[in-house]
């Protein structure tokens, strides 16, 4: 079915899409060695297989959610920098169907060097 919009071009009827269209993110929140929550570290995360990455930046809450599903189906490796202060690697899998990928685990917490 062809609709005509107000610029009076053709526009194509689109049916309900039951899949999502909001991406599936990871929740990472970076602390200090001391438990604080760190504003303004980087988390980077990348495809093992791709080696394609994604960066985010923590808010004032010390979280991103910047990490998502534009990087599945492949395992993820994530990790967050501060300054000269870096977290150990953590990975995060994602779990498909034929809408979306879900992460596991769906939560971070990444503790920089002390």
């Amino acid at each position: 079915m062809l609709l005509s919009g107000c610029d009076d071009a053709p526009r194509m009827s689109r049916g309900h899409d039951e899949c999502e269209t909001t991406l599936m993110a990871v929740r990472v929140a970076v602390v200090s060695a001391d438990g604080a929550r760190v504003r303004g570290a980087t988390v980077t995360a990348t495809n093992v297989a791709s080696n394609v990455s994604i960066s985010g930046v923590t808010g004032s809450d010390g979280v991103t959610t910047a990490v998502n599903e534009t990087l599945a189906p492949s395992p993820v490796r994530v990790t967050a920098t501060a300054g000269s202060k870096v977290s150990p690697a953590s990975h995060v899998e994602w779990v498909c169907d034929t809408c979306n990928c879900v992460p596991e685990p769906s939560e971070l917490t990444l503790e920089l060097s002390p």
